[in-house]
């Protein structure tokens, strides 16, 4: 039986080929975002019709979208955030969503120890100045004996703190539970969020976006922070009010922030962009090719299984099985 697979996700197949391979194999006809972005509610209620699966991306998938979607079985997330989809709209009309864990882990846990050192040693700006011709002296801060603070400690949050400890840094957390295993691991200290920012030498966040995480850090709480001190977030955008980061960066409160993430993606209209004490990076945490081909898949076996009428690995809505 041949089957309509929409791909809204930017990255699925662009650099590892294999998964793309493995769907054509089940004769799937395969519909490619073309627009080179995440599609906007309107954009995929449109394209959802008609379509018996869809590997999304960062797309909005809400329930007016779902709404349209007259043939869909399955949604994969190509990714770990399933925070753009309407898990209740879906599970109501039946259709399964899955997502690939586990995959960016260690990806996403090099590019944030790298924006920490880029940070503090102003490698983006010691690069440009060098290809200029000029020949300044850089003077930037130490990582090593430095203070990490940690918010969220999940899987990349631990992977973080290990590249840490080899940089012999203090690492303070914040989390909804203590773990008292990597506190053994490392000699990591639970903190409340208060004391993290006020320790911390650089904030790093990996947290999922939620109701409760969504503008967790305003103005007020990067105030709380040493004007030495910087702020790394590779989880999710709108964790951060962008403006008060902006305001905040601009009047020099924070010695500086790296961003791979943002509210609106592409930023382009961003003021954040306009700033020299800011490194900014395209939501490329997951890009490397061992994890796209691992991602892609995963992705790949979730559309089989589903479409073949088995029961996927990496099912988020396990109720939709028992829903009536």
């Amino acid at each position: 039986m041949s089957f309509d697979l929409l791909v809204t996700s930017t990255s699925f197949g662009k650099i590892a080929k294999e998964p793309v391979e493995l769907l054509e194999k089940q004769g799937y006809r395969i519909l490619w975002n073309t627009l080179g972005r995440p599609l906007n509610e309107e954009e995929m209620a449109e394209k959802i019709k008609g379509v018996d699966a869809c590997i999304a991306g960062l797309d909005s998938i809400t329930s007016k979208v779902i709404e349209k979607a007259d043939k869909l079985k399955v949604i994969c997330r190509h990714g770990t955030g399933v925070d753009n989809v309407d898990i209740s709209a879906a599970t109501k009309k039946g259709i399964i969503v899955t997502n690939t864990p586990g995959v960016n882990t260690e990806a996403v846990a090099d590019l944030t120890f790298g924006l920490i050192l880029a940070l503090a040693r102003q490698i983006p700006q010691a690069d440009r100045s060098v290809k200029k011709g000029e020949w300044k002296k850089f003077f930037g801060k130490a990582v090593s004996s430095k203070t990490l603070g940690i918010v969220g400690m999940g899987r990349i949050g631990k992977a973080v703190a290990r590249r840490a400890k080899g940089f012999n840094m203090k690492v303070i957390y914040r989390d909804c539970r203590r773990d008292i295993n990597i506190e053994k691991e490392i000699d990591a200290e639970c903190v409340n969020l208060e004391v993290l920012l006020q320790k911390s030498d650089f904030v790093s966040l990996h947290l999922p976006l939620t109701k409760e995480t969504r503008g967790m850090i305003g103005k007020e709480e990067i105030k709380l922070m040493k004007p030495t001190a910087f702020l790394i977030n590779t989880a999710r955008g709108p964790i951060i009010d962008e403006f008060a980061l902006y305001q905040c960066l601009k009047d020099k409160i924070i010695a500086g922030a790296a961003v791979d993430v943002y509210s609106n993606e592409p930023p382009k209209d961003s003021p954040l962009l306009s700033l020299d004490n800011i490194i900014a990076a395209p939501h490329m945490g997951t890009y490397t090719y061992e994890v796209m081909q691992e991602m892609g898949m995963k992705a790949a076996r979730n559309i089989i299984d589903v479409l073949a009428g088995k029961k996927p690995k990496y099912l988020i809505n396990p109720e939709v099985y028992t829903a009536d």
